[in-house]
């Protein structure tokens, strides 16, 4: 079996859509499971009704409003009759939406948030699912909330395996074609759950290693795996291979196209992942599996903006000893904040951070009461795999560098943005 995942850019407006069929027909309709992303910025927009509804009830209707208006317009040119089951459908969501937001008592954000961004996908799968239908391509829709089991941390659950692995293997032939969504599960509640931003990659991995499948593709706007982010740096490569171990630690650094998470289900049954395009789907794209450790052999750049970096060190000018990182530690995790970087010395010790939920300003005070604290927001950290010289002047040229760190394989550089 075969799992597709189609991203927010494959399925960003009806012309899109239509290229997903054309790409399945191209490689085949049965045995597949594809997994498939909110469309286009979805993600984003709900995330601004949400942060509405909670700080501000007045304004979220409006940008509702917007979200409906833009799955309408992609279903309106994919669909030959007005009547079609999907405009009810979509009317069915926004209703749930509506009924979630007036009766829900939580103000948890993190909550929250899971019970609403579902829909991102909820809409499009089913937009998806229905156009299959229209043009004759039997297949099945499946609820991933009812496959996929996770622990209840919202934003940021934990797959429960074996129960998964149940769940999945009772639902799906292998024979058959089916459409799911990427990113959301559910709890042992049966609350909506999500995977981390981006986690429709995981969603297929989680899939593929619960079938045994032959492969993995993502499809994406983009021929492939690159060195270095388009958007960021001038004329980067196509990767053809990488081994696991190479994309788990491109991943880990914060290399976008493919979700940290995703690799490690992938690995332990050595199912190759492939990441291909969907605007040039006979093109190679990139194989990610056992083998050479990069082909080509090149440098690796990678950009995470809007990090924090902090700088501790003892009131007393005491060592900074395994007890102070210790105890430092544990408020990173009680405050969930992730660590990208660490360099300590005796008596200090400095950590690039995201504060991706939120909770710096509460981490900082409690370090205060311990530590000499300074910080600084809105750094970049640029981390270069296989670096040499060139590489490394070249990314500092024209920056204001706060901090270096140089490895074996590794260096890291954190700049004021």
């Amino acid at each position: 079996m075969e799992i597709f995942k189609f991203g927010g850019a494959s399925v960003k407006d009806a012309a899109s859509v239509k290229k997903v069929i054309s790409v399945l027909r191209s490689t085949g309709e049965n045995g597949k499971v594809i997994v498939i992303s909110a469309m286009g910025k979805m993600t984003n927009a709900f995330e601004i009704v949400i942060a509405e509804y909670l700080k501000d009830p007045k304004q979220f209707p409006i940008s509702l409003s917007e979200i409906k208006a833009y799955h309408l317009e992609i279903a309106n040119e994919l669909f030959l009759s007005k009547q079609a089951i999907v405009f009810s459908k979509i009317e069915a969501y926004f209703s749930e939406i509506k009924n979630f937001m007036e009766h829900n008592k939580s103000t948890k954000y993190d909550f929250v948030y899971d019970q609403l961004v579902c829909y991102g996908e909820l809409i499009s799968t089913t937009i998806v699912s229905e156009y299959f239908a229209q043009e004759g391509i039997k297949h099945t829709w499946l609820d991933a909330r009812t496959l996929i089991r996770t622990d209840n941390i919202y934003r940021d659950a934990t797959v429960m395996w074996e129960e998964t692995q149940n769940k999945i293997l009772k639902r799906i032939e292998k024979d058959q074609l089916y459409i799911t969504q990427g990113f959301i599960a559910a709890d042992t509640n049966n609350f909506t759950t999500s995977l981390g931003r981006e986690g429709s990659d995981y969603t297929a991995a989680i899939f593929a290693y619960c079938l045994n499948a032959e492969k993995v593709i993502i499809w994406k706007d983009v021929p492939g795996v690159l060195n270095a982010d388009p958007r960021v740096f001038e004329n980067p490569q196509l990767l053809h291979q990488i081994s696991y171990e190479e994309a788990i630690e491109l991943a880990f650094y914060g290399a976008s196209v493919i979700h940290p998470k995703t690799l490690q289900p992938l690995q332990r049954k050595e199912i190759p992942l492939f990441v291909k395009s969907f605007i040039d789907p006979s093109g190679n794209g990139t194989a990610v599996s056992k083998g050479q450790t990069l082909i080509p052999a090149v440098p690796c750049f990678i950009v995470k903006k809007g990090q924090v970096l902090i700088s501790l060190s003892s009131l007393d000018f005491s060592f900074m000893v395994e007890e102070n990182i210790s105890e430092i530690f544990k408020l990173f995790h009680l405050y969930q904040i992730k660590v990208d970087l660490i360099q300590n010395s005796a008596i200090s010790f400095a950590v690039c951070v995201d504060n991706k939920f939120n909770n710096l300003e509460k981490l900082i005070q409690h370090l205060k009461a311990r530590y000499k604290v300074s910080y600084v927001t809105g750094v970049s950290l640029y981390t270069i795999r296989h670096f040499d010289d060139g590489a490394i002047t070249a990314l500092e040229k024209d920056k204001e560098v706060l901090l270096k760190q140089v490895m074996q394989n590794t260096v890291q550089i954190v700049t004021k943005s």
